[in-house]
């Protein structure tokens, strides 16, 4: 997979990365044993009924009911996640994974299902809501070299959301190592928080730093009413908060709002 090439799979300018947030899985604190895996499944299927429409470009399979978050998934998180996705992965556009916060869980699912990419923090050292987190960009594309995943884009958040980097690097710095040191198939740029906007001058300053070809995408934070701003500077933008009932992350997905987003994103198209 080269730099370039994870934009070409993709026939609209501005991309659009709808989240496909799955419920709690199995073994988590707020999974429902009641419903089960069954459950949680219906209920992804009901949200890709409203997000796989024209205008969203590609979808992203995430474990975002999983509170409190990982940084080194079980087998059993793994195994769920592979089912659901092999069970509801389209297959009239691309779509990809992501497994919070363990990044060779996510690049395992996203080979096993045939996605195209995969999202994670790779690179840097931070404190977090998880504790210490030191991500490993190295032994995550020595993995994918192993498994022969090479068709699975790996694209790096480098502004994590619930922590904070330890050391003095600039967002625009940490973005320009990620790709000349780390490899990175396309860059991210996150908020504090799941659903929260960073600084758009944050966003400029990366994609100075990476330059033209290098795939820049806001990962949180895109609503109807600021997307295009943040167009201005991104490639691309991956969302899910604003697509959901009330703009709540763990909220059900709202065919008004992803209507509204669509077409804001059409405009600048």
């Amino acid at each position: 997979m080269t730099n370039t090439s994870f934009l070409s799979q993709f026939d609209s300018p501005h991309p659009v990365i709808a989240m496909a947030h799955v419920p709690p899985l199995p073994g988590t604190p707020l999974h429902d044993d009641r419903k089960g895996m069954r459950g949680l499944i219906e209920a992804v299927r009901r949200d890709l009924e409203s997000l796989l429409v024209p205008g969203i470009d590609a979808v992203m399979f995430c474990n975002e009911g999983d509170r409190p978050y990982v940084l080194s998934a079980g087998p059993e998180g793994v195994a769920a996640m592979t089912r659901v996705v092999s069970e509801l992965a389209p297959s009239d556009r691309p779509f990809g994974v992501d497994y919070l916060w363990d990044p060779r869980a996510a690049l395992a699912v996203a080979h096993a299902t045939g996605a195209s990419f995969m999202r994670e923090v790779t690179t840097g050292v931070y404190e977090s809501d998880m504790g210490l987190w030191a991500p490993d960009a190295a032994a995550l594309l020595r993995e994918r070299r192993r498994l022969g995943a090479e068709g699975v884009a790996i694209l790096m958040n480098v502004t994590p959301e619930f922590a904070s980097p330890i050391g003095r690097r600039t967002v625009a710095q940490a973005a320009r190592s990620a790709v000349v040191s780390s490899l990175a198939d396309g860059v991210l740029i996150s908020g504090p928080m799941a659903g929260a906007e960073p600084d758009p001058e944050t966003l400029e300053a990366a994609r100075d730093a990476i330059g033209p070809h290098i795939p820049l995408f806001l990962n949180t934070g895109a609503k109807s009413e600021n997307v295009q701003q943040f167009l201005a500077h991104a490639d691309g933008v991956i969302v899910g908060s604003d697509l959901k009932v009330d703009g709540g992350t763990w909220n059900p997905v709202d065919p008004a709002r992803v209507r509204r987003f669509v077409q804001a994103v059409q405009e600048t198209r």
